[in-house]
């Protein structure tokens, strides 16, 4: 059975084909991807991964003001009882010249993983694995049933 990940850009970012790239490359590695789209609101993550059982959630933001986005985003998804791992990547800062203080900022916030803008789809889908605790036969047996 597929492992079920929500992906959406959040806040009023419009920005779509990096999650559309995400998408494609989570589906193609057997994950059932729910991509809630752009300009996603916290409530609709939290309501999304909780009607579907989301193990991950997924949060993208290209246009700088992910700080102010997702300040909160970790309390509602304990508010509705869920224990998901959260992601979060793309340009997350505006004028960002240190990324690993950026880093810092969104892992206090409680993200489990941050990426930058630059971070190969492929790198985030093996540590999904990883924090998912796939083995490879799982994620083989996934792709074959998927």
């Amino acid at each position: 059975m597929p492992r079920t990940v929500i992906l959406g850009v959040i806040g009023s970012d419009a920005h779509v084909v990096g999650i559309t790239i995400l998408e494609q490359a989570l589906s193609a590695a057997g994950f059932e991807v729910i991509n809630l789209g752009v300009q996603t609101s916290q409530d609709e993550f939290v309501s999304a991964a909780k009607s579907h059982d989301a193990e991950a959630v997924l949060v993208s933001s290209l246009y700088g003001h992910a700080r102010q986005d997702c300040e909160g985003l970790h309390d509602k998804f304990d508010d509705a009882g869920l224990d998901v791992l959260t992601y979060v990547g793309g340009n997350l800062a505006v004028g960002q010249s240190d990324f690993e203080e950026t880093q810092a900022t969104f892992r206090q916030m409680g993200f489990d993983r941050v990426f930058d803008a630059e971070t190969d789809p492929e790198e985030a889908i093996e540590m999904l694995r990883e924090d998912l605790q796939l083995t490879t036969t799982e994620t083989e047996q996934i792709r074959v049933d998927g």
